[in-house]
């Protein structure tokens, strides 16, 4: 079995791969490693096989096990990449350093509030809602261009847009309507891919991917 280094250097390849293809530079795309629902004793090979960047969806289960990694590895950067409730901003500001999944204006204003209380402002994406799902987070695509004023408005660094395609269908068309629209709005990032579709976001312009199954299975 590949150990976790393994499939981290299998994976990288992959993404430099992809970008050659698409005739893009790989140093422009980032591995954002997904350990939600992980230990930290699965963690820790990454990290020691120099991952620094992590994505947790849940507040609660990230303030109950990284404190002590960071603590021991102060340059890891934590990435919020799940639907955010306000009433979790304090907590998300303190933790993350990037937080993916910022979806109306109300959580704009309590991040701009919890950052400026905390002394610390995380860089954010405006995740829209690439496949008009009900059940899932994100902007209206039709709001994305409203949302975004709002973010550069306000003193959180803007990322760039992040989406998550409809589940059991081609996802390229949705990577690049999304890309669509960060070009329309002037976005350069884009927050986009998973396991199972990174090589196409990459080849559709991701610059920051999403993977956790095929790092840690």
């Amino acid at each position: 079995m590949p150990s976790a280094a393994d499939r981290r250097e299998m994976i990288l390849a992959a993404m430099a791969a992809a970008a050659k293809i698409a005739g893009r530079d790989p140093a422009g795309v980032q591995l954002i490693a997904v350990s939600k629902g992980r230990s930290a004793e699965e963690i820790e090979p990454l990290i020691a096989a120099g991952q620094r960047d992590f994505g947790e969806s849940r507040v609660q289960e990230a303030l109950d096990k990284w404190p002590p990694l960071v603590a021991r590895h102060p340059d890891i950067r934590l990435h919020g990449i799940g639907r955010l409730q306000t009433n979790k901003a304090e907590d998300a500001v303190r933790l993350f350093s990037v937080i993916h999944a910022v979806d109306r204006t109300g959580l704009v204003d309590a991040l701009v509030k919890a950052a400026d209380k905390a002394g610390r402002t995380p860089a954010v994406y405006v995740q829209v809602n690439i496949g008009e799902e009900e059940q899932k987070g994100g902007c209206a695509i039709a709001d994305a261009g409203d949302l975004l004023a709002k973010v550069r408005a306000s003193p959180l660094p803007l990322a760039g847009l992040m989406a998550i395609p409809p589940a059991g269908v081609e996802p390229g068309p949705y990577f690049a309507l999304l890309a669509k629209i960060a070009r329309r709005h002037d976005v350069a990032g884009l927050s986009m891919g998973m396991s199972g579709d990174f090589r196409a976001a990459i080849m559709l312009g991701a610059t920051a991917v999403r993977i956790g199954t095929a790092l840690f299975e």
